[in-house]
Parts: C-alpha cells; sequence; structure tokens
C-alpha cells in the first residue's frame, strides 16, 4: 500500500507542468501598468490588443487591462 501511495504521490508531480511560478512574463499583459487611478476620456476608438481582445481606446488598454502591444481597429 505504501508503494502504490508513494507511486501516486510521484506521478502528480510528474505529471505538473512544473510552471507554477507566477514570475514568468507574460509577453502581452503587464499588471504593472495597471492603475485603476487613471480616468480614460471616453471616446470609442477600439484598439485590438495582443491578446485578442477588442479595448474602446488605447487608454483602457493599458490602464485598465494592462495590455503591451495592440493594433488600431477592432479584433477580427
Amino acid at each position: 500500500m505504501k508503494k502504490l501511495r508513494l507511486f501516486y504521490v510521484l506521478f502528480i508531480f510528474a505529471c505538473s507542468d512544473g510552471d507554477t511560478n507566477q514570475d514568468t512574463p507574460n509577453m502581452c499583459i503587464d499588471e504593472t501598468l495597471i492603475d485603476l487611478d487613471v480616468v480614460c476620456i471616453e471616446i470609442y476608438a477600439p484598439v485590438c490588443g495582443c491578446d485578442g481582445a477588442t479595448y474602446s481606446n488605447e487608454c483602457e488598454a493599458m490602464s485598465r487591462y494592462g495590455v503591451l502591444a495592440y493594433s488600431q481597429g477592432e479584433c477580427n
């Protein structure tokens, strides 16, 4: 029974991807850019974020969601 339990524990560790570190950089989103105190003007000038989401304008993409890269216009 102990061998079976040990096998089960080792199996769980072997199946994990090992990427539990939250410090791994996301090349699209930078949470340090998020500043909810920034007041974005409410002009609809959509941008398509590198994450595939459409944001109402550049300010919202960067200040509300931390999007690092975007292009003008809505996402397809």
